[in-house]
Formats: C-alpha cells, structure tokens, sequence
C-alpha cells in the first residue's frame, strides 16, 4: 500500500511540474501546425540575404523550408516568379488584396 501511495504522490508531482513548466514558457506566434507566422514583409527580408532588394533562386532554395522538399520549392518558386525573371520580388511575394465588386 505504501508503494502504491508513494507511486502515486511522484506521478502526481511529475504532472505538476510538468504543466508548470509548459506554463512559463514564453508563447509564439504560430500559425498553421504550429509553424511561426511571418508577414511577407518579414519572410521576404529573411530570405533576402544579399540585401539586394530581389530574392534570387539561390537564395529561396538556401531556405531551411526548401530543404525539406527541394521538387516543392523549386515549383513554388516558379508560381511565386510571376514575371519568369528568376528572381521574387517583394511585389511579388505579398499577396494582393481583392477588389470590392
């Protein structure tokens, strides 16, 4: 019995202290599955190492997200290129707000 008590009394201090740790911690902005948000102002700046105002084929692969699925960045890069001059522009990165019809 006092096997089944102390057990018991740890598991219950484990639990405890477990959700006050996940309790401290400091809260992301997450979007989607829990991957931070960032504006297209943000990413953009982020991806744009050069600084050079554009974000070059190179520099969107060189991105952690495109590491994980190189077939699937290089097609999302072509989508986001609307002008096919191989690079992104932050025109064309930020999304463009619908017309009232």
């Amino acid at each position: 019995m006092k096997v089944i008590t102390s057990l018991l009394a740890i598991l219950a201090l484990s639990a405890v202290t477990s959700f006050a740790a996940d309790g401290d911690a400091p809260k992301k902005a997450e979007g989607e599955k829990g991957k931070p948000k960032f504006s297209p102002e943000e990413m953009f700046a982020k991806l744009d190492t050069d600084k050079d105002g554009k974000i070059s084929k190179a520099e969107f692969m060189a991105s952690p997200g495109a590491k994980k699925d190189e077939t699937k960045a290089a097609e999302r890069f072509g989508k986001m290129d609307k002008n096919s001059d191989g690079s992104i522009t932050k025109d064309e990165m930020t999304p463009k707000k619908k017309k009232d019809a």
